[in-house]
């Protein structure tokens, strides 16, 4: 079968200014609709070429990449240094087509295979974007790997070998019944046959996220599944399909085909299925469901509410979690600094987290310093450096943006903590004369910020003060002159929405029209559950207990105040995200 579509070549720079290979099928008319689709592991954007054709979209810009380490891009085969990159490199790519084509997210479907769907729903998940429909086919949310313990073998090998790689042990013949297909396949020279073992890890941990976290998921979703894979776990894609928030969602199973599902013998079947389920989401407009109390019902509220709840006594997870608190009571707080202040201030509290940041393991004995070193190594504490590193730099962005403008920059942190990360972000850049006032509730925390400004050499163009984040009154004081607001790491301690819709009006209101709002989420924590039965908050000693908001949630929150997210910074666990939005013109004269 001959190509009926010719795709164009380009390349693109990716968001660390890696080049990758991308494919476009464009229509003879300009279009505002696209497809995108992503490759399963192994492949590259040119296996897609009879989908393309099959699918059958004569009025959409259709556009397929080849993933870093991946046929004709840059990078090493078959590897990242994450599973998080390649997360990043889809968010780039989506941008990339925004901004080269014109095309409004709105209007762009995303259509995935395998590993691609896996990158794909993450993105979803973890950046809430608002695109119009996801097609997901044979998501390897669980990979088969036949051999026991495969998983927990290969974590141990990343330990002494942290970059290694397998083959795959898939023929082409377990993938597809198409002699044709399998044909092409083996003789193909772009395909990259290796694996690195550390994104082998992520894929499993991604997996086990968004089946764990499919709720989160809202945009309209099509699931197509292999009914005789011999790669991926079917379950975990029902269990994912019966968890997905989507209100119109669908899920087909289509016997005998093996892996390869849109290269299968009969592809036309789950292509078809995959066009209806396309032009019916663009022939009626586009619905989001208001999250905004969210607080009240939802999957992250039943969550929350379980785990304020105390377990039973004698059960096996009560005894872990009590063994767990004595021990870092009697033995950590004595021997582990960071354990210590967690302890006596809150392991949510401004000390901990200015203590987290600096990252320099403190301890009694080596013993001590040991413990400390493991303490600070927790993801989540690696998480919320990484979210310093990006408040930093979308606060530069926003800065330098300003400056350029010829605008003045006044920053307004309304929980700034002791503001390191502010103040480390101004004075990483002294060519831009920043002023700004941080504000946080606690005193000891007002005292150590003003200290750091002190030290900085900053006193003469920033001032701490105390200030309560959710007191209108306290918030109707700060000046209107503000041209950046932040609020960081505050929000997610806090699990109502009214107050913090109360918030963010008040600060929207400290800010210019066309200024800046820095504003973090915890849509997913994997040590959730550890947190809330082991560890204390500085709010009055209690258990720290959580209610995650998805990203979704908190970007409707935000837009609610009157401000239009531009862009967002994840970690590569998905854990921790901060965005940089712009107060609406329109919204301040409203």
């Amino acid at each position: 079968m001959n190509p009926i579509r010719q795709a164009d070549e380009h390349l693109f720079r990716s968001w660390d200014g890696a080049e990758l290979f991308y494919r476009a099928w464009l229509p003879e008319q300009p279009s505002n609709r696209a497809v995108i689709l992503f490759h399963r592991g192994h492949e590259h954007s040119g296996r897609w070429q009879d989908a393309v054709d099959r699918l059958d979209l004569p009025d959409f810009a259709l556009f397929a990449w080849d993933a870093r380490g991946h046929g004709r891009s840059s990078g090493e085969r078959g590897h990242a240094e994450n599973l998080g990159v390649l997360v990043r490199d889809v968010d780039a790519f989506v941008a990339h087509v925004i901004r080269q084509y014109g095309i409004p997210i709105e209007n762009i479907v995303v259509l995935a295979h395998s590993v691609g769907s896996v990158l794909a729903a993450s993105w979803v998940h973890d950046y809430a974007p608002r695109i119009r429909a996801l097609v997901l086919g044979s998501p390897a949310l669980r990979v088969k790997l036949y051999v026991p313990l495969a998983i927990p073998a290969l974590r141990l090998l990343l330990r002494f070998t942290p970059k290694a790689f397998v083959n795959s042990y898939v023929k082409a013949k377990l993938l597809t019944h198409d002699p044709a297909k399998i044909a092409s396949y083996e003789a193909d020279p772009l395909i990259t046959r290796r694996i690195a073992v550390n994104l082998m890890v992520d894929l499993a941990d991604a997996g086990r996220k968004l089946a764990d976290d499919a709720a989160a998921i809202t945009v309209p979703t099509l699931v197509l599944t292999s009914g005789a894979d011999w790669v991926v776990d079917q379950g975990v894609q029902r269990r994912f399909f019966e968890r997905l928030g989507a209100p119109v969602k669908e899920m087909h199973v289509y016997p005998g085909f093996f892996h390869d599902t849109f290269n299968e013998r009969d592809n036309h079947l789950p292509l078809n299925a995959a066009r209806r389920f396309i032009l019916e989401a663009f022939s009626q407009p586009r619905r989001e469901a208001s999250l905004l109390e969210a607080d009240r019902n939802s999957a992250t509220q039943r969550e929350y509410e379980h785990l304020a709840n105390p377990l039973p006594l004698f059960s096996c997870k009560g005894i872990q979690h009590a063994l767990t608190r004595f021990a870092l009571h009697a033995v950590g707080a004595r021997l582990s600094k960071g354990i210590e202040l967690g302890v006596e201030t809150g392991f949510d509290s401004g000390a901990t987290l200015d203590y987290v940041y600096r990252d320099q393991a403190e301890g009694l004995t080596a013993l001590g310093r040991l413990i400390d070193r493991n303490y600070l190594n927790a993801i989540g504490w690696r998480g919320i450096r990484l979210r310093k590193l990006y408040l930093e730099t979308l606060l530069h962005r926003a800065m330098a943006d300003l400056h350029a403008a010829g605008r003045p920059v006044h920053i307004v942190d309304i929980a700034a903590g002791h503001g390191r990360y502010v103040l480390d972000a101004v004075r990483a850049y002294p060519d831009i004369p920043a002023t700004g006032l941080l504000r946080d509730f606690s005193e000891q925390n007002v005292a150590a910020g003003r200290r750091l400004i002190a030290e900085y050499g900053l006193a003469e163009r920033f001032a701490f003060e105390r200030g309560d984040a959710f007191d209108p009154a306290s918030l109707a004081t700060l000046s209107r002159t503000a041209t950046i607001g932040i609020v960081s790491g505050l929000y997610e301690l806090f699990p109502e929405n009214g107050p913090v819709r109360a918030s963010l009006a008040g600060l929207a209101a400290a800010v210019a029209p066309g200024g800046y709002l820095l504003y973090t989420g915890q849509p997913w924590h994997p040590q959730i559950e550890f947190i809330a039965r082991t560890l204390t908050s500085h709010r009055g000693g209690g258990a720290w207990v959580m209610r995650r908001r998805t990203q979704q949630e908190m970007d409707q929150l935000v837009a609610a105040a009157g401000f239009e997210k531009l862009a967002q910074e994840t970690d590569p666990w998905g854990i921790f995200t901060v965005s940089l939005a712009r107060r609406r013109v329109e919204a301040a004269h409203g």
